[in-house]
């Protein structure tokens, strides 16, 4: 099968090599010369996803690339997501819909099915678009996964399109990584790397020229840039958490979250991490629990083992003792069912069929359904003045006294529950603090007095051009457009 010269691949030597933050800046920098373009990811395997315009579920990172191209999300853009919920198994999220959980060793068999989706996908945006900008996934020198491979060569072969190849010098080893990742190609796979990109560099350049001029004579494919680090950048994070923070004055607010086993979304908290007034803490496994003004139980792909490695992890004592001291508590999405009596698995949507008490703060219980719950929601905020938009995705019900007392009205009808005394609340909306209109209030209701003022997309959208502007600067834009297929006039 073949297609237009308009579909151009960002592969990596290894993970976090930059293949995300590299289709984002190409992503800006071709929209900046009017060029229509859309991003696409065939496989994505992440916790962080987001709601689709078309009331899907993609990768995290296919959102901020959308953003980049001044598009609304759609499933097109990351046919298939795999959402870990075990070491070994994940469900199976195709066309932006939950179709299955598998063992990593069926879905190995599953993947030509899956290929059907994402050439589907393809096509349609093929159709819509001047420039289709596709990420990979992990690396194409993964020999175990190369057998039906739809994430990296295998995808660039079905639709034969040209293949740019980005290292991480900052990891060190980056001509090894290079010459390396080459050599475990087959010869036509070799033949569609048509660039190198080295990401994250820092220093004079002139130091480097020399292997430069080395790796273009062995390989006789030229570099197309050589990228700065760039300082204090915000993407959102495709999996690893991001735990760097602006240094919080003196008139700041501290907020610890678990990090466990299974959290999902946890890009819910870049606007926290990044505000100048929150000293924020994400505390793993076996760390000492610190005492906060805020403790905030986020998301989980997992709930009911997630909340038995918070009762391990000693979280039960740690929180029963910060209300008593005058704390506030705040549960979000699986954090909220968590807050609640009981959550029900009667038919063993996240693993074995069960019942888990939980911890009881609220006059609720949660049942886990097979239906997900996926949709853009906005609305008014019923514990303070506030609008509030954002984003649903679970697969569970809560009902129970405690829902009387709502944390925010949404469109299609209440949402969450504020306790009587005030100190614990619970919400299914992601996306909580990215608005000032939902921050502020929450943070005043935490304890913050006076809240400066602070715009999250504003940021986000510096630094996209931040990308757009390195590109433009760092490489050869020349041999970019040709590999796009399109003319620089």
């Amino acid at each position: 099968m073949t297609t237009h010269a308009k579909t151009l691949m960002v592969q990596g030597t290894t993970s976090d090599a930059g293949k995300s933050t590299l289709v984002t800046a190409l992503c800006r920098w071709l929209a900046r010369q009017n060029i229509s373009v859309a991003p696409f990811k065939p496989q994505n395997m992440a916790l962080n996803s987001a709601v689709t315009a078309d009331g899907g579920e993609i990768g995290r990172a296919q959102a901020v690339q959308a953003q980049a191209c001044h598009l609304a999300t759609h499933t097109d853009m990351n046919p298939v997501l795999l959402k870990p919920n075990s070491d070994t198994g994940a469900q199976v999220i195709i066309h932006g819909k939950a179709v299955t959980n598998m063992e990593a060793q069926f879905y190995h068999d599953y993947k030509t099915t899956a290929m059907h989706a994402v050439l589907e996908s393809h096509q349609r945006l093929s159709r819509q678009y001047q420039v289709v900008m596709v990420e990979g996934a992990g690396s194409p020198a993964e020999i175990n996964l190369r057998d039906r491979d739809i994430a990296n060569m295998g995808f660039a072969e079905a639709v034969d399109c040209p293949v740019i190849l980005i290292a991480d010098i900052d990891r060190g080893g980056v001509f090894a990584h290079l010459v390396g990742t080459l050599a475990l190609l087959s010869d036509s796979e070799k033949k569609r790397v048509k660039g190198f990109v080295i990401n994250r560099f820092r220093g004079d350049i002139g130091l480097l020229q020399s292997g430069l001029d080395w790796l273009e004579k062995r390989t006789s494919i030229p570099v197309l840039g050589v990228l700065p680090y760039l300082h204090e950048l915000h993407l959102e994070a495709e999996d690893a958490i991001n735990t760097q923070q602006v240094s919080s004055g003196t008139n700041s607010i501290n907020i610890v979250v678990p990090v466990y086993p299974r959290i999902s979304n946890h890009t819910d908290f870049d606007p926290l991490r990044l505000h100048p007034q929150v000293n924020l803490q994400f505390i793993g496994p076996d760390q000492m629990i610190p005492s906060a003004d805020l403790i905030i139980l986020p998301g989980s792909k997992h709930v009911r083992a997630d909340f038995a490695w918070l009762q391990k992890q000693g979280w039960q004592q740690a929180i029963e003792k910060h209300l008593r001291y005058g704390g506030k508590l705040l549960g979000i999405c699986g954090g909220f069912q968590m807050l609640g009596q009981k959550i029900h698995d009667p038919l063993g949507i996240e693993s074995s069929s069960g019942t888990t008490d939980a911890l009881g703060f609220l006059d609720m219980e949660t049942t886990l359904s097979a239906d997900k719950q996926l949709r853009n929601v906005e609305g008014k905020l019923q514990f303070a003045k506030g609008h509030i938009r954002g984003y649903e995705i679970h697969a569970g019900n809560s009902t129970g006294l405690a829902l009387n007392h709502p944390f925010c009205l949404l469109a299609h009808g209440p949402d969450g529950a504020v306790s009587d005394d005030n100190q614990i609340m619970g919400s299914y909306v992601h996306g909580l603090f990215e608005q000032n209109t939902t921050l502020e209030p929450l943070l005043n209701w935490a304890g913050l007095e006076t809240t400066d003022t602070f715009n999250y997309h504003a940021l986000r959208e510096r630094d996209i051009e931040r990308l757009a502007d390195m590109i433009e600067t760092h490489m050869d834009t020349q041999q970019l457009f040709a590999l796009c297929g399109v003319n620089d006039d």
